[in-house]
């Protein structure tokens, strides 16, 4: 089993929620173990840059500058 399969993203869908249920999502995602919420919010991430794990970072594009203040 691929293990993105547990996942699907839906982005064309928007909603609005009411306090009530906002407060039940975020119960959801409390009732879950650390690692759950992290292999999920990986896997958004993944999804909202089309990229995947395996993706290497491009380092040519940083740049590095000390603060004005200090």
């Amino acid at each position: 089993m691929n293990r993105d399969s547990k996942y699907s993203m839906q982005r064309t869908v928007v909603s609005a929620s009411t306090f009530e249920e906002a407060d039940n999502h975020v119960s959801y995602w409390l009732d879950k173990s650390t690692t759950e919420r992290l292999n999920a919010a990986c896997f958004i991430i993944n999804n909202l840059f089309s990229v995947s794990p395996d993706t290497k970072m491009r380092k040519d594009v940083l740049t590095a500058r000390k603060h004005s203040d200090g």
